[in-house]
């Protein structure tokens, strides 16, 4: 028995067939395998020494008393905020 499709019909099972066949496509296993990998590489770069957690030795460098001065210094330089300079404006003067 010979089957005569139109190309009307032809043009449309096509992109049926198509899309049915698509769907036994298997996914993204190599997309899935390294999703994250570029945000963990980036992380990874931004640590300076890994194992810094892990050391028991204090930091040297400053001491308590001066560590303390300078964060009280710092914190009080936001208690009041330094006045602003006068703009400055070009080729506009007061004199008459």
């Amino acid at each position: 028995m010979l089957l005569i499709v139109s190309s009307r019909a032809r043009a449309r099972l096509i992109p049926g067939l198509a899309m049915l066949l698509s769907a036994c496509a298997a996914t993204t296993p190599d997309w899935d395998r390294h999703f994250g990998q570029a945000a963990r590489a980036t992380l990874a770069q931004q640590v300076l020494h890994p194992g810094a957690a892990g050391n028991a030795d204090p930091v040297a460098g400053m001491d308590g008393r001066a560590a303390s001065a300078a964060q009280a210094r710092y914190q009080k330089s936001f208690a009041e905020p330094k006045p602003q300079p006068a703009s400055f404006t070009i080729g506009v003067s007061g004199a008459r």
